[in-house]
This record gives C-alpha cells, sequence and structure tokens, in this order.
C-alpha cells in the first residue's frame, strides 16, 4: 500500500472546538500544537527523494563499478511504510460504542415514554391549589396520609416514625 502525500489537516479543527469542554480547552490547544507542528514538519520535506546525477559520480570517481554498485544499492533500497495496527482495535471499540449507544438510547427512549405517562397523568390532575387532601389521596396513595390503615406520627416524615431505621453512613458524628 502507497503512502499518500498529506497536503493538509483532515481535521475540521474549527467543529471540534466547539465540542471541546471548557474545563479542557488548555489540552485542546496542545494536542492541535501538536498535530501542526507535526504536519509543517512533513510538509518542509520534498515528496521525493532528489535524483541522484549518476554519470557525474561515474566521470568523477576513479574505482571502476564503485558507483554502479552503489546505484543498484540505492535502487533496491525500498524503506517500508508502517503497516497500520491499529485500525482493527479502533473498529471494534467503534462498535463496541455503537452498541453501548443504542442500548443507552433505548433506555433513554423508555424512560422518556414512562416520563411521558406521569406528565399526561400530572396534567390531567386538578391543580394543586384548588385540590382537596381526598383528591391528593386519589392521585397519590402512596404519599397521602392515612390514619386509619397507615397511622403516623406528626410532622409525618419517615424520620419521625417509630419503624425508621437510621442508616449509617459511616461517620463518627465528630
Amino acid at each position: 500500500m502507497a503512502a499518500k502525500r498529506i497536503a493538509q489537516s483532515a481535521i475540521n479543527w474549527a467543529a471540534l472546538a466547539e465540542r471541546v469542554p471548557p474545563h479542557q480547552k488548555n489540552l485542546f490547544q496542545a494536542f492541535k500544537a501538536k498535530s501542526d507542528q507535526y504536519l509543517r514538519s512533513v510538509l518542509k520535506n520534498p515528496e521525493k527523494a532528489p535524483e541522484i546525477n549518476w554519470a557525474f559520480y561515474k566521470s568523477r570517481v576513479p574505482v571502476a563499478g564503485m558507483v554502479d554498485e552503489f546505484q543498484k544499492q540505492y535502487g533496491a533500497l525500498k524503506i517500508p511504510y508502517p503497516p497500520d495496527t491499529v485500525s482493527t482495535q479502533i473498529d471494534a471499540q467503534e462498535k463496541e460504542l455503537k452498541v453501548e449507544i443504542e442500548k443507552f438510547k433505548q433506555e433513554s427512549n423508555a424512560r422518556i415514554a414512562e416520563l411521558k405517562k406521569e406528565l399526561a397523568h400530572l396534567s390531567a390532575l386538578i391543580p394543586f391549589d384548588q385540590m382537596t387532601m381526598e383528591d391528593f389521596r386519589d392521585a397519590f396513595p402512596e404519599q397521602a396520609l392515612d390514619p386509619i390503615n397507615k397511622p403516623t406520627f406528626w410532622p409525618h416524615d419517615p424520620e419521625e416514625q417509630l419503624d425508621h431505621v437510621v442508616k449509617d453512613s459511616g461517620h463518627s458524628g465528630h
């Protein structure tokens, strides 16, 4: 596979800069500077090695066959382009991320559907400032006070009830 000459950066830096969070702007600028430095170093060298005038050296070098041997060795010299060993890893990571993104989208759509149901339920209710205690009990049975089936003590918070268990947060309180 022949290497193609890099003429300009293939990265749309302006579009990429819009997506960089503010706290990572300095890292982004350092990365862009390093990339630009690499591109400049590539562009300052010619695309092809300069041609050697072998006839000039044959006329000047007195040792017979020496220039021909150098020319043969120079012609046989092929510097291999480094093999691409990471594209397959990047493609595999991209596939994994696409699966995760699709899973997140499906979970998000399920959450959106549930929230739309909840919003429809809340929209159908009587406004809270016009609601009686009975209306509240009908709309939110799990949150409403039920002195007969579930008696509670004032101020009716979970922490104030007899069956409340304090969860230890690991702090000693000192």
